[in-house]
C-alpha cells in the first residue's frame, strides 16, 4: 500500500487525537470544552469519513458518535459529568467509528477510575467517598437515574478530575496501540 492511500486512512485517526490533546489541553486550563471544538469536530469526522469512504463512511461514523453519545448519556444525566466531555466523546466517535469508541471509552474510564483512586486516597476522603457511592447506589436502587444535589460535578466538596484530559491520554493511547496492531 503506497503512502498516500495509507494517510488516507488513518486521517480520521489523526485528526482524533488532535481533537483530543486541543480538548485536553483546554480541559485542563478552564475546566470547559467548548461547543465550537466539539461540533465542528463531529461535522469534521462525518465529512472525512464520508469524503473517504462514501455513504457506508458517513453511517460508520454516525454509529461511532451515536455510540460515544450513547454510553455517557447516563452519567451526563445524572451530573457525574459534563456535557462538554460527552459532546467531547461524540465527535471522537464521528472520526474514529463505533469500534475505536468503544474502546476509547473503555481506556478513559479505566483511567478516570485509576486516577480518581490516587486522588481520593492522596486527598484521604476514601472514607466520605465511599459514603458517596454507598448513597448513589442506594438512590438507584429506589429513584432510578435522578441527579442526586449532593453527588453532582456542582458539589463543592467532592473530588473532580478534568474528564476531557483524560480522555485525551485514552485516545492517544487506544489509536496508538491500535495503528502499531495495523
Amino acid at each position: 500500500m503506497n503512502g498516500a492511500v495509507l494517510a488516507n486512512l488513518h486521517l480520521p485517526w489523526i485528526l482524533a487525537v488532535i481533537l483530543a490533546l486541543v480538548a485536553g489541553l483546554g480541559d485542563l486550563r478552564t475546566r470547559r470544552i467548548p461547543n465550537r471544538l466539539t461540533v465542528s469536530a463531529l461535522l469534521a469526522g462525518l465529512a472525512v469519513n464520508g469524503i473517504l469512504g462514501g455513504w457506508r463512511g458517513m453511517v460508520f461514523s454516525l454509529e461511532g458518535a451515536a455510540l460515544g453519545l450513547g454510553i455517557l448519556l447516563p452519567v451526563v444525566l445524572l451530573r457525574g459529568l459534563g456535557a462538554g466531555d460527552w459532546k467531547l466523546m461524540g465527535a471522537l466517535g464521528a472520526m474514529v467509528g463505533p469500534k475505536e469508541t468503544f474502546l476509547i471509552v473503555f481506556v478513559t474510564v479505566l483511567m478516570a477510575a485509576g486516577w480518581g483512586v490516587v486522588e481520593m486516597i492522596r486527598q484521604r476522603r476514601t472514607k466520605s467517598t465511599l459514603a458517596n457511592l454507598w448513597e448513589l447506589m442506594q438512590g438507584f436502587a429506589v429513584f432510578g437515574l435522578r441527579p442526586n444535589a449532593k453527588i453532582t460535578i456542582e458539589a463543592q466538596p467532592l473530588i473532580k478530575l478534568p474528564f476531557g484530559a483524560v480522555t485525551a491520554v485514552a485516545t492517544a493511547v487506544t489509536l496508538s496501540a491500535a495503528w502499531l496492531k495495523w
